[in-house]
């Protein structure tokens, strides 16, 4: 689980930095907390930033299930997949949204094995 845990909290890390890049975004285009509109390439990061936490309610419970009842080391490897697809998410946003889809997929689909995967684990474990 150690594995886990290391990946776990590069998501936190990751989503610490990409708070930081709504802030830098915040002070270059003028956007006066609390406003969050006013500049497209600002509500493209802080729309990154919310997308991201979203995503971590879902990934971070079902990466420690997974692991704990599964197998650790695919669910870190899965788990660095969706880290991948996270900045991928954040480079296609920013330069243009209609762009966000492959790096959304890559981070998704990850999630939805972990999830799936560790309710399967689960469930095998309690029968």
């Amino acid at each position: 689980m150690e594995l886990v845990a290391i990946v776990i909290s590069l998501a936190l890390l990751q989503y610490s930095v990409f708070g930081m890049l709504v802030g830098k975004a915040r002070g270059t285009y003028e956007i006066k907390a609390p406003a969050i509109s006013g500049h497209p390439i600002f509500e493209r990061y802080y729309r990154v930033h919310m997308n991201t936490l979203e995503q971590l309610t879902v990934f971070i419970p079902a990466i420690l299930i997974f692991g704990y009842f599964g197998n650790a080391a695919v669910a870190a490897g899965l788990g660095l997949v969706f880290l991948v697809g996270r900045v991928m998410f954040l480079l296609g946003y920013v330069k243009d949204p209609a762009k966000r889809g492959p790096g959304f997929l890559i981070g998704y689909i990850p999630t939805v094995v972990l999830l799936i995967g560790g309710l399967v684990y689960a469930v095998r474990a309690a029968l």
